[in-house]
């Protein structure tokens, strides 16, 4: 392995000119650098000289060339460290040897780094013909010490990525598993030819490369190679299968889930349980799927959830991380837009911000928007809501309003929980990415965890998706009619129109909460986004308002609502509730925010409900 960088490769790995790299080493910034015979000699695993040019976890090109570009959907370690802005993770790798876990496997939100950090695993770890130690040596595990150094390229590596296995049946979700299987041995064929292989080895290769093996071959085709691999090399093999569970989920959703557990269960037994010629094994997925359906058995599994301290902050980008991106790219003034919309999550003890949020904030000129949950869709979320109690609809709109709920929290579900266990579904969510766990403490085989929305993007989720449930209870001439009745001020019409929803709606509104009012009021006034910004629990004046029209044009009136809600109530009890949340918008000043925007003209409306009863005054 290479001891000593001339300028010129230590100016390609910086990223900056050779002539920069000879400036350095002349003002003595670069550690032991030394000049032999008119050259200059940079020691190898030399650290990163922090000057303009260089800052902690990114690489700067020369200060007068443009900015490094972004990553967006990189997932190739040696192109994302070579030739865009990258943070440093390769920390990750010290942990790794330092703890030597047989098994580790890795539950986070899609999109959170996983991929590319199981690729900067695989680029380290793996035995190549390329000395891949160049994408390494300005990274931080490269001044942890000769003992990490000397692991580098040292094993072979079997490497399966699961991510895109979304296919509508079992039968072809097989084919496509049976063929990044066939891949992942056609990228080992030096075997076919290898002395130390058997001609029972070879004939097992050959059969699973030309896609005529049955399925009990591709059960055991992990510990076959990795058995092959260690006769060829002589050393162990590491294993790494990103996102393990995407072909459970889909086969959860679209109905196959019994098939595609199986298959897998014994899979992973294979290569994971009891296997001599394994060094390492990593896993990650969003789900930690219980042992007894994917993972009985294998006791030499270690789980780094989001609940876990370990590895906290490896997956996703931390407030410092952030406030560098901020600074190279000159947006330091975004920081608070940054973390109002995108920090918020917390693994472990670790302040989290969503990377594949903040890096696309970067990239389109620091605009917010929800990039994440246009990634793909928000299924769990949808499956959640359709199998929802009162109980729970109620929860979702506390949260929607800001507000945290306690709730048992298993980070170890399975699927079919859903339909079975309502409570189970905030585990789902929690692991998922769309809540957070603000304090947890253990309880049981789980934990009692206070979660809340993490930030601003997923509460446009919960909107959404939350009021795609109302939308079916709402007909669009109710809800242009309420609208319209906001918007006059005319609170008997508002209160005839809901009145006759609640009436012809479904049973629900028996038992239902405040809570669920709101939401109910959030999708009747859904449709004017166009004229209103619809705000929902925010200060102002004294306190919180419930709901206010924030109009978008000058000639528009505000309007703001107040709820109440009580169970059982008569006629004259809601009419005196109607007008105590007239009064408390008046008392707690909640008009302040409208009259600080300009806004002359303001309505006001004090609303009571009792299960399908509703009284309106406006003021």
């Amino acid at each position: 392995m290479k001891e000593i960088l001339t300028v010129k490769e230590a100016a390609a790995l910086w990223n900056v000119t050779p002539r920069a790299v000879t400036t350095l080493c002349k003002e003595g910034k670069i550690e032991n650098a030394r000049k032999e015979k008119g050259i200059w000699i940079i020691p190898a695993d030399v650290k990163r000289p922090l000057d303009r040019r260089l800052k902690t976890g990114a690489y700067r090109k020369a200060a007068h060339s443009e900015k490094l570009p972004l990553p967006i959907g990189v997932s190739d370690y040696r192109l994302a460290s070579s030739n865009y802005y990258y943070v440093d993770k390769t920390m990750m790798i010290k942990d790794f040897i330092d703890e030597r876990p047989m098994v580790s496997l890795f539950t986070r939100p899609r999109r959170f780094g996983k991929t590319l950090n199981m690729d900067m695993l695989r680029t380290f770890f793996e035995k190549t013909e390329k000395d891949t130690s160049v994408y390494f040596k300005s990274m931080k595990i490269w001044h942890c010490g000769k003992k990490y150094r000397d692991v580098q390229g040292k094993y072979p590596v079997i490497f399966l990525s699961f991510k895109d296995v979304k296919r509508n049946t079992w039968e072809e979700t097989y084919e496509h598993l049976t063929l990044l299987i066939s891949e992942e041995f056609q990228r080992h064929n030096v075997l076919i030819s290898s002395d130390q292989c058997s001609d029972y080895d070879k004939d097992f290769y050959q059969q699973i490369v030309s896609r005529k093996a049955g399925e009990t071959d591709y059960i055991s085709a992990l510990k076959v190679l990795s058995s092959m691999l260690y006769k060829h090399y002589g050393e162990a093999v590491v294993i790494i299968i990103d996102e393990y569970d995407t072909p459970i989920q889909q086969g959860y959703l679209a109905g196959y889930y019994e098939p595609v557990v199986s298959f897998m269960r014994n899979f992973f037994s294979s290569g994971l349980k009891d296997n001599r010629n394994l060094a390492y094994g990593f896993m990650t997925g969003i789900l930690r799927v219980a042992k007894e359906s994917i993972f009985s058995g294998l006791n030499n599994l270690v789980v780094n959830s989001v609940l876990d301290k370990k590895y906290s902050e490896y997956f996703g980008f931390t407030k410092p991380e952030v406030e560098a991106m901020a600074a190279y790219y000159q947006a330091e003034d975004k920081l608070p837009e940054l973390c109002a919309w995108y920090d918020g999550y917390r693994f472990g003890e670790t302040e989290i911000f969503n990377p594949w949020s903040v890096i696309n904030y970067f990239n389109n000129a620091c605009e917010a928007r929800a990039y994440w949950v246009s990634t793909s869709g928000n299924d769990i979320i949808g499956e959640v809501l359709d199998h929802a109690d009162s109980t729970v609809f109620d929860q979702m709109a506390e949260l929607l309003q800001g507000k945290s709920i306690l709730t048992y929290v298993d980070t170890s579900v399975i699927y079919p929980q859903i339909k079975n266990n309502p409570s189970s579904i905030y585990s789902f969510l929690l692991v998922s990415g769309y809540l957070k766990a603000i304090e947890s403490k253990s309880f049981g085989m789980g934990n009692m965890c206070q979660v809340a929305l993490p930030n601003q993007e997923i509460r446009f989720v919960y909107q959404s998706e939350i009021l795609n449930q109302f939308s079916e209870l709402i007909p669009q001439s109710t809800s242009i009619a309420v609208q319209q009745a906001i918007y006059a001020g005319d609170a008997e019409s508002l209160r005839e129109h809901l009145s006759k929803l609640l009436k012809t709606s479904v049973s629900y509104y028996d038992t239902a909460k405040e809570t669920f009012y709101h939401g109910l009021m959030l999708g009747l006034l859904a449709t004017l986004d166009n004229r209103y910004q619809v705000l929902s629990n925010k200060e102002s004046g004294l306190g919180r308002y419930d709901l206010c029209l924030f109009p978008k044009q000058a000639k528009l009136p505000g309007i703001l609502i107040e709820l109440k809600a009580a169970q059982h109530s008569t006629a004259e009890e809601l009419k005196k509730m109607a007008n105590e949340a007239l009064d408390q918008i008046k008392k707690k000043q909640y008009d302040q925010q409208l009259q600080d925007a300009g806004v002359h003209e303001i309505i006001l409306f004090g609303a009571a409900f009792s299960g399908k009863l509703v009284e309106i005054i406006s003021a």
